[in-house]
């Protein structure tokens, strides 16, 4: 049997159904743009693959599509099908280097893609299962297949390996070559980050090896049918009366002795990457300057044992009682602060080579040049916004800073390596506190502790495209197609990843990303996990309207993101809301990895509302996000006022319509709750509807219950609200009550009994 696939001649030597086997990509290596299997056991395949090079530019741009992992078409959220222009193809093809002016040029093109895959001996990296090391060779038809193998594992040692078998997998027809694939299967080897020397008689080649396990790792307490519960909270907005106006690691650690006292096993916190701390457009923690390093205005100055002699500055009980966060005040204030800390260590530490001053190095040391190029940018971004204040992005930097490799930046870190090495400090004590933190989580046998969320985006203007340039294309902006909430398409305006450089690099900076968002932490939450297998790509000048889905190496990625997983012993929740493929929600199942489940969300095409029983067992059951209304917000129909004050509703008859559509999902929601319907008509939530929904959220079968905090405390004010930035103090809000209330305000107090009581009930106590 033989099938054209956009200029491959794919001859089938054995009955099996290709469409199938690609509708199962997560399980297969994209290699040409065509699926083939990692286990030839999981499901046996020959293929044969001839390249014949179409003869019109169009079909050779979906040719070339097919080879750089770009879908020509989709689906959108109401099933409607889109083909990507050739012009859309053309511009995301340019932006991965891929020259396509003319029919000639790309022939060209694809041809030498080909080659580079199939002339290779092997890829620059493979990630592999730790029970089936199985490597693919490629070797010219007719050419010596005897290979002598050494892997140099990530201890320091190294040992020869045997193949146990070199089974033929595919062959390919290239520009008058005819190549062979060979699988060479390894005993197995232990889990980690390897390198593997391979000889032939004819090529060499060095290989990063991965070597992951099936699966994510799970608490002991959830291995069996065990269920937990957790509240989610944003830590900046945290109030209490000793912290200097945004919530710090000692009201975290506060915070977690109370939730331990009424049974819960985790907090979920809010991305806690290092931002810009400028207001308005600086800080969400979904767009921060790095996601390597931490936002240093968690930091309780006051507790950092190089402050014991520093008294609290007078306007921190200001900030206090402000209604909002004042990012930068706040971080002016505890930045001038650690700076005295700094200083003292520095003099009393570092220059006596103390015991404080060898475990900072040892944090040094383990954090490598990572740390030392945000450290640099950091030093850079305030030293030239000192110099020039109408400089704010390093964009706009001379351009011999714009590059964190030159001679220039290397004498500015030699010049400057006090305020260097002050940021690297400041670092050190946000790690000392936070592990202090999910320690006292363990003290207190919460089964999780701190759940940590990894942002899917990284400013184009931050610190990691700054230092890692190479991690990032230049000519599109990520966002997503059309749906309900935006019918324009979203554009997020962060740059893709330069998936290629990840791959040659053996996925460092992506596995880097996963180990340091969830260090101390007991379950990590990843934003958007549709990233690992497609994005979608918008090339610049166009709407998001324009833009076509890229696929990533989801195989390789899912496999690391267990391996970090079970190195970390977190339990990892995929966000899987909005339009997602199925083959991401089976491959979230094959991988032990928790989906996600709204309330808001779960129903049927005819509006109905799931009832408890009908949750997965695998996931994360949740009232609502930061992104959408609270529930008490969504009764009052308080969110559809907040749209129409800045803006976003125009005008009063879509104002009248979304009010009687929110009326008739009250309803709705009131049948699910086995709630009178007179509890819809009313326009306020009171307890009972609350002890309802919670109830209802509690009973379902989902190992993890995550109730949000401003649905703990009746607030109204969702923390952001999409398509404003000045409009609305998105990111800013505080809780509604400070933490020495939670034991004494009656609401607070009666809410959290409700919650209780339903967690000892529903067997998540």
């Amino acid at each position: 049997m033989a099938r054209a696939n956009n200029g491959f001649i794919l001859e089938n030597r054995c009955a099996v159904d290709l469409d199938a086997f690609k509708r199962r990509s997560f399980d297969y290596k994209w290699i040409a743009g065509i699926a083939y299997p990692e286990s030839a056991a999981a499901s046996p395949l020959f293929m044969h693959i001839s390249l014949t090079l179409p003869r019109d530019l169009s079909a050779a741009l979906r040719q070339a599509a097919g080879l750089w992992g770009i879908e020509a078409e989709y689906y959108d959220i109401w099933g409607r099908h889109h083909v990507v222009s050739d012009e859309v193809i053309a511009s995301i093809l340019a932006t991965l280097g891929v020259w396509s002016g003319s029919l000639e040029e790309l022939q060209h093109e694809i041809v030498h893609r080909m080659i580079a895959e199939w002339g290779t001996l092997a890829p620059a990296t493979i990630v592999v299962f730790e029970d089936s090391v199985k490597v693919p060779l490629h070797i010219r038809a007719g050419g010596q297949h005897d290979v002598e193998a050494i892997v140099h594992l990530e201890d320091g040692s190294s040992k020869t390996l045997s193949a146990n078998a070199i089974e033929l997998e595919a062959t390919a027809d290239i520009d008058g070559i005819h190549y062979e694939r060979r699988i060479l299967e390894f005993s197995a080897l232990p889990l980690g980050y390897h390198r593997l020397e391979l000889r032939t008689a004819a090529a060499t080649a060095t290989v990063n090896l991965i070597v992951c396990p099936r699966c994510a790792y799970t608490p002991e307490a959830l291995r069996h049918g065990g269920k937990s519960s957790g509240l989610s909270i944003s830590l900046y907005g945290l109030r209490s009366e000793r912290n200097w106006g945004c919530g710090d690691f000692t009201d975290l650690e506060t915070l977690v002795e109370w939730a331990a006292r009424n049974e819960l096993g985790f907090v979920a916190l809010n991305p806690l990457h290092a931002i810009p701390n400028r207001q308005p457009y600086n800080t969400s923690p979904y767009l921060p300057t790095s996601i390597l390093y931490r936002n240093l205005l968690y930091l309780d100055v006051a507790a950092v044992e190089d402050s014991k002699h520093i008294a609290e500055p007078n306007a921190a009980a200001e900030l206090r009682a402000t209604p909002f966060v004042e990012y930068e005040r706040v971080y002016k204030l505890k930045r001038k602060a650690l700076r005295a800390a700094f200083r003292r260590f520095l003099a009393n530490e570092w220059r006596h080579k103390t015991t404080r001053a060898g475990e900072f190095q040892q944090y040094l040391d383990n954090e490598g040049d990572s740390l030392r190029r945000f450290a640099i940018y950091c030093a850079l971004d305030e030293w030239i916004h000192r110099e020039n204040p109408n400089i704010w992005l390093w964009t706009d930097w001379p351009s011999s800073f714009q590059n964190p490799r030159s001679p220039e930046v290397e004498e500015f870190a030699r010049k400057h390596w006090r305020m260097i090495r002050f940021y690297q400090y400041a670092q050190w004590q946000v790690d000392l506190q936070l592990a202090r933190v999910q320690a006292r989580t363990r003290e207190l046998h919460m089964p999780i502790g701190l759940y940590h969320d990894l942002a899917l985006a990284t400013d184009r203007t931050g610190a990691d495209v700054w230092a890692h340039p190479e991690f990032y294309m230049k000519g599109c902006r990520v966002g997503s197609p059309p749906d309900d909430f935006s019918p324009d398409g979203q554009d997020w305006a962060f740059p893709p990843p330069n998936t290629r450089k990840h791959f040659d690099t053996g996925y460092r900076l992506f596995a880097e990303g996963i180990r340091k968002t969830a260090r101390h932490g007991g379950a990590l939450r990843i934003d958007h996990v549709m990233r690992l297998f497609r994005l979608f790509w918008i090339p610049d000048g166009q709407k998001a309207t324009a833009g076509a889905y890229v696929r990533d190496r989801a195989a390789d990625l899912m496999k690391i993101l267990a391996l970090e997983s079970v190195r970390g012993q977190m339990l990892v929740v995929g966000e899987d809301l909005g339009t997602v493929s199925d083959e991401t929600r089976a491959a979230l199942k094959n991988y032990g990895i928790l989906s996600y489940r709204l309330f808001f969300f779960e129903r049927y095409g005819d509006g109905r509302y799931k009832q408890p029983g009908e949750y997965p067992a695998q996931a994360l059951a949740s009232t609502t996000t930061h992104d959408l209304p609270t529930l008490a917000g969504f009764w009052s129909g308080h969110d559809i006022d907040v749209r129409r004050a800045v803006g976003l509703i125009k005008d009063d008859a879509s104002y009248n319509h979304q009010r009687a559509t929110r009326l008739e999902e009250k309803r709705r929601m009131a049948e699910a709750l086995h709630l009178p319907w007179e509890s819809a008509e009313r326009w306020t939530l009171d307890d009972s509807i609350l002890d309802a929904v919670i109830g209802f959220m509690a009973s379902t079968p989902c190992t993890l219950f995550c109730l949000n905090q401003e649905d703990l405390t009746k607030s109204e004010e969702q923390l952001n609200l999409p398509g404003t930035t000045f409009e609305h103090p998105n990111w800013r809000r505080k809780m509604r009550y400070a933490l020495e209330q939670l034991d004494s305000n009656p609401d607070a107090m009666r809410v959290t009994q409700m919650v209780r009581e339903w967690l000892r009930r529903t067997g998540r106590a």
